[in-house]
């Protein structure tokens, strides 16, 4: 059940009359009943494995906090607790690894061996990755004594199964996401309304402007020597669609679930105004990148190897490099866990390392940065090297996307190549559009393409600087209100995808 289909649109609303109509105290269990409803629809098959992720990780919750609470012997409890830990751990990340990875694995040995093979038949789960990463950081939460056990069977599952956001996220915590799941919720009408604007404006990102922008994508990335001149224009669509098409989906969720009376973490905030890699993942996707710090970064940098690691490293390189180096380290292995994230492919893993390396680099050479600024005047505050950090930072984040869009890591190589050694825009026009190519279709689509970035860019610039727009939205008139909605949901079949039904959300077949 696509979340951009008539058929959903009518199960939320469904789901949200009778949430405020029935009884308080059952409005978890129908959230529930709803969350299980929409992951059936997807497949029985599909559902057995986020019961099975639920049950074990449930079970575990419950025998980590018995084992905290009751068992006197430190050493004896310590061992047991990561004996669970380890086990269920190796449970769920296991049946993700086999399900997702196989083929990759399997491919990558036969490649090594120069012998043939055929790929087996896996079913992948719509949004594995992101009910298991939320349920095992509920898991490690409770190991290390951060949250307590939930023992309410289903209660559990609802937070596991929540259906707004278990396609795509963002990854929920427990301490905050669980209360408000549990807790009675009143018909809030200004709520309500802000919902539905946010849920109509993650329509307009994902259907008038990133499924514009995936014609140009798809068709200058599946025949790159065709289109050798428009690499460069092929990536930066790739960049238009992937945000709008990323953090639509997020504003369709986050506003569903603002229905319900229930707030989600945020998972973008403006991230092409970063003026860093760092930066940028601290803006992309922040729930995956929290989740990387909390459960991968913190345990690998402060590990036993770590530290003897960074004892090494003061003997060799002395003092200052010795404590920098480990935290590099610790951000490759990060990287890299968030690159096979992303897919099982070379491509990739070789994402993940670039991210990684770049972010390493830059804490080993924030010294000689310093001195380099000083030595050239350049002050942080500027608005001229603001600026330039971050058209800097835009140009390294779209090297990127050659690796997570192109079909093998050879092709973007090739593609790199091309956006810097070839440039003929007239090809852009031989673009087939429907049924039709030519001038008059290529340049209606890139007007609303980039008619809708700008007032996205808009946006994003007056919350940059701190703006307001949803309290200055809220004073306006409610004819003013009317109009805004309006013209939204007008733009939708008049601008949207022209076949007139968008395609997925790409995060969705995570």
């Amino acid at each position: 059940m696509s979340l951009i289909s008539m058929e959903f649109l009518l199960f939320v609303i469904a789901a949200a009359a009778g949430y405020y109509w029935i009884p308080k105290k059952f409005q978890w269990i129908w959230l529930l009943l709803f969350s299980y409803v929409y992951y059936v629809s997807g497949g029985i098959k599909a559902t057995c494995f986020l019961i099975f992720t639920t049950v074990t990780t449930w079970y575990a919750g419950i025998l980590l906090e018995s084992l905290t609470q009751n068992e006197s012997d430190r050493n004896k409890r310590k061992r047991r607790k990561k004996g669970v830990l380890v086990t269920t751990l190796l449970l769920n990340f296991g049946v993700l690894g086999v399900l997702k990875y196989t083929n990759f694995a399997l491919a990558t040995f036969h490649m090594v061996l120069g012998t043939g093979h055929r790929e087996v038949s896996l079913l992948l789960p719509l949004g594995i990755s992101f009910y298991t990463f939320q349920s095992m950081g509920y898991l490690l939460d409770v190991y290390w004594e951060r949250t307590r056990a939930e023992h309410h069977f289903l209660r559990f599952a609802l937070f596991v199964s929540f259906f707004p956001q278990i396609l795509q996220g963002p990854i929920g915590r427990f301490d905050r996401l669980a209360r408000q799941l549990y807790e009675s919720h009143s018909f809030d009408l200004k709520r309500v309304q802000l919902s539905l604007l946010r849920i109509l404006w993650g329509y307009f990102k994902k259907m008038v402007i990133a499924d514009n922008a995936v014609i140009f994508v798809d068709a200058i990335f599946q025949e790159p020597e065709a289109y050798s001149g428009i690499c460069i224009v092929g990536v930066l669509a790739y960049s238009i669609q992937l945000y709008c098409d990323f953090s639509g989906g997020m504003d369709v969720v986050i506003g569903i679930a603002g229905l319900f009376g229930i707030e989600l973490d945020e998972n973008f905030k403006r991230p092409y105004f970063a003026v860093s890699i760092t930066d940028f993942w601290h803006r992309w996707h922040i729930t995956l990148g929290t989740w990387m710090k909390d459960y991968v970064f913190y345990p690998v940098s402060l590990s036993g190897w770590m530290k003897h690691f960074s004892k090494f490293a003061k003997n060799i390189f002395g003092k200052k490099t010795g404590r920098v180096l480990p935290i590099c380290l610790a951000n490759i292995v990060v990287f890299l866990v968030v690159g096979v994230w992303h897919g099982a492919a070379w491509k990739f893993i070789v994402y993940g390392l670039y991210n990684g390396l770049i972010i390493a680099f830059s804490g080993l050479m924030a010294p000689q940065y310093r001195k380099w600024k000083e030595a050239l005047h350049l002050s942080e505050h500027s608005v001229g090297f603001h600026l330039f950090q971050i058209i800097r930072t835009f140009l390294l984040v779209n090297i990127s996307w050659f690796f997570d869009r192109a079909d093998d890591l050879e092709t973007a190589f090739r593609m790199m190549g091309y956006a810097v050694t070839r440039f003929d825009l007239s090809q852009i026009f031989q673009i087939q559009i429907g049924e039709a190519s030519g001038t008059e279709y290529t340049m209606l689509f890139l007007f609303v393409i980039l008619a809708g970035c700008f007032l996205v860019f808009l946006v994003s610039l007056l919350q940059e600087q701190g703006r307001d727009l949803i309290g200055f939205y809220e004073r306006r008139h409610w004819l003013v209100k009317c109009v805004v909605m309006a013209g939204l949901i007008l733009m939708l079949p008049l601008l949207g995808q022209p076949a007139g039904e968008a395609g997925g959300f790409i995060y969705a077949q995570f």
